[in-house]
C-alpha cells in the first residue's frame, strides 16, 4: 500500500491528555481513536491528584504505553494493520514530548500495527 493511501496517525499532547486517533485517507474521518482520559484511567488520575493536587502531567509512559495498546488492538479489530505517522508534525514537537511518545509508539508497533515514519522518531 503506498503512502498516500494509508490511514493517518495523530497525536494530540498536553499535560493533562494524550490522545491518538487515526483517520481515513479519503474523508479524513476518524476511524479509530484511543485516549489517557478513558474510564481505564480515571481511578490512577484521581489518586495521582490524591497524592499531588499540583501535579501538572496526568499521563505517564505507562499510561502512553496503555493507550498504544488500546489503539492497536482497535486498529486490528477493524482490519488495519499499517499507519503513517506526519513526520513533519512530529520533529515539530518539543523534545521532552518525542522522549514520552516513544513508549507509545513501540507499543503500538508491539501489538502488530505498522507506523510508517516512527523509525525517523
Amino acid at each position: 500500500m503506498d503512502r498516500a493511501s494509508r490511514h493517518l496517525l495523530r497525536l494530540v499532547v498536553s499535560c493533562r491528555k494524550l490522545s491518538a486517533e487515526v483517520s481515513s485517507p479519503h474523508s479524513q474521518t476518524i476511524i479509530a481513536m484511543a485516549t489517557s482520559t478513558e474510564p481505564e484511567f480515571a481511578l490512577k488520575q484521581r489518586a495521582l491528584l490524591a497524592r499531588n493536587p499540583s501535579s501538572k502531567l496526568l499521563w505517564t509512559p505507562r499510561t502512553a504505553v496503555r493507550v498504544g495498546e488500546i489503539l492497536a488492538n482497535r486498529l486490528l479489530g477493524l482490519g488495519i494493520d499499517g499507519v503513517t505517522v506526519d513526520l513533519d508534525e512530529e520533529l515539530a514537537r518539543p523534545p521532552h514530548w518525542r522522549r514520552s511518545l516513544s513508549p507509545f509508539f513501540e507499543s503500538v508497533q508491539r501489538s502488530g500495527v505498522r507506523i510508517d515514519g516512527a523509525e525517523k522518531l
